[in-house]
Order: structure tokens, then sequence, then C-alpha cells
């Protein structure tokens, strides 16, 4: 089974994501230039694994430090801590993950420097095993959800690649065909990086669990066909509202799926929710190289002239949510504030 991402060798691996699925092929991020980068480039993407990098990310910056006392340790380490922070605004495990690292280093900075460098290594190591235990309680809870013999949609990819492993929103799929619930997944595309057909369908297909690849506008035609009985997507920040930010076109599987009167199901760590967040309108939204959308696989394919829109998320009204599924428990969209 591939590792999404780990600590090697002094090294934070990462399997490169831009290569799958004709390579599999990882890289050693040994500064922190070289994590912002690999965060920014999606070579590693999906809010939890983001999040888990960045953790690695300030676990190497601390290494590289040759300060010798702890102020001015610190204050090299708040710069690594911004220059990782600044790669990615929507995803909130990102800013989480890189917080706990610094109240880490805090809580220890009467202990020497070499006392915080391995610690700050071990907290790391706990985000990781942390999330990949949370997947699984993510897929117990969100199994019992999902029908025997349904076909369940999924948008980008919420799954081992975008966490520390297993997955939120493949992780029920995984947990529901482990229960021999005999799934039919259908991924879509998802459009302009190909996160569904390049990642999701690998990742399915690796497990050998029965998936149609079906490209972003094909949703609503294979729900009315009556192919799909649940949605399930993961989350790159939740409101404190239950609005709910993911992929680009995940709004739209939404709006259809209330059309069709199909359950539409969001999976994510409670990390990912974001309390200090009233509501969706408050998430930041990135917007990326328009080339991605202008190109496929170097291939020009609009004229050079035409204006670009590449926003990399939309947002989902928590009134088009059934559920909301974290390790936690099962909640609807207005209840996710007990999960504090």
């Amino acid at each position: 089974m591939f590792k999404t991402v780990e600590w090697k060798e002094g090294a934070v691996r990462l399997i490169d994501q831009t290569k799958l699925p004709a390579e599999v092929t990882y890289m050693d991020c040994r500064n922190v230039d070289a994590v912002a980068n690999a965060i920014k480039s999606l070579v590693v993407r999906g809010a939890p694994a983001i999040g888990i990098t960045a953790a690695y990310g300030v676990v190497l910056a601390a290494r590289l430090i040759t300060a010798k006392d702890f102020d001015a340790f610190y204050a090299v380490l708040l710069q690594g801590c911004d220059q990782l922070a600044a790669t990615r605004p929507t995803a909130v495990n990102l800013f989480w993950a890189i917080e706990r690292m610094k109240q880490r280093a805090l809580a220890l900075r009467d202990k020497g420097l070499e006392v915080i460098r391995e610690r700050l290594l071990a907290e790391a190591d706990a985000i990781l095993k942390e999330d990949i235990a949370m997947n699984h309680k993510i897929g117990a809870f969100g199994a019992a959800l999902i029908p025997a013999g349904a076909g369940v949609l999924t948008h980008c990819n919420a799954g081992a690649l975008a966490t520390g492993g297993y997955g939120t929103a493949l992780g029920v799929i995984r947990a529901a065909w482990e229960k021999h619930k005999n799934l039919m997944v259908y991924a879509d595309e998802t459009r302009p990086v190909l996160q569904g057909s390049r990642l999701t369908a690998w990742e399915l297909d690796q497990d050998n669990i029965p998936t149609t690849l079906i490209t972003d506008n094909m949703s609503g035609y294979f729900m009315k066909k009556g192919a799909i009985q649940a949605c399930v997507v993961g989350s790159d920040r939740i409101a404190r509202n239950g609005d709910v930010a993911n992929k680009i076109g995940t709004y739209s599987v939404a709006v259809l799926a209330k059309a069709h009167n199909i359950p539409f199901y969001v999976a994510a760590p409670s990390s990912t929710i974001d309390f200090e967040v009233s509501s969706g309108d408050g998430i930041p939204i990135e917007e990326r190289d328009p080339s991605e959308v202008r190109e496929i696989g170097g291939q020009m394919m609009t004229a050079k002239g035409v204006e670009i829109g590449n926003p990399a998320f939309d947002v989902t009204p928590a009134a088009l949510v059934t559920k909301i599924i974290t390790e936690k428990g099962v909640f609807d969209p207005a209840e996710i504030q007990t999960t504090a």
C-alpha cells in the first residue's frame, strides 16, 4: 500500500500526485522551501494530507535552525510556519496543524532545543497517526448510511491520497465495501486538475472496488437514471453554520442531489471545522493558475486571448447537506458545534 506522506530518513517523503496514475514516484523534501513548493504545486493535496505535510515541514524547519537560544530559534521557526501557511488559503487543516506545532514548541521552551526538535517530530507523527485513526472512525460511522448495492457518487479525491491514509469520503466507501455492501462508485473526473479520474479512480482500482468514471457534467444524467443512491464528498473547510467548502464542482453535485432527493454526505475530521468562520461567506477561495483550465497535458484548449476563471473550491450551503460525518459521529449541519 502506498503512503501519501511520511517521515523518512530525515526528509518528508511524499507520493507525487502530479504523476499519478501513470507513475508511482516519491519526492523527498529536505527543507521548508521544498515542502511549501510541494503543497503549492499539488504534489500533495487534500486538507488532512496538507496539514500533516505542513507539520513535518515545521519539523524540518526546526532541524535546520542554527540559533542557540529559544527566542532566536522560535523567531526563525515562525518564519518557516508563515511560509507553509501561505501555500493554500482554503484548507483549514493546514493552519490547524501549524498552530498545533507552534504551541508544542512553546510548551517546551524550557526543555532545550534538542528536546524540542525531537518532540516536534513526535507531534507530527502523532498528527499522522491520529488522522488515520479518525478516518477509520469516519468510515465506520458513514458506512452505516450507505445502502447495500448502492451507487455512490464522489467528487474530487478524499481518499488515502488526501489524508494520512484510508480517507474520509473514500473511507466511508471503503468501510461500506468491507461490509460487503457491493457498491458501484461513480467518480466525477473533477476538472480542471482531474483528481477524480487520476487519483480517486486509481485508488479504488487498487482496492478492486467497482468504479465508473464519469465527466463532471454527467452527474445529473446518472441521478435521473436512478444509478446513484448517495453522494459522499470530503471538505477543505466547514464553517460554524455547516456550510462546506470543497473542490470546485461540489456545489453543483449538491444541487443535483437535492433535486433528485439523493442524500448528500460530507465526511471530514473535526479539525476541518473552522469555528472562527460563521458561514461559507467567510471562507477564502483559492484562485489558481489559468493554465490549469487553458491547457490539458500541455495542449492548449482555447484561444490565448480568452479570459480564464479558475477558483479551486466552491461553498455548498448547509441546507443542501444531509449529514456531516466526523470521527465523533454523524451530525446535522446545524449540530456540528457540538463536536467542539
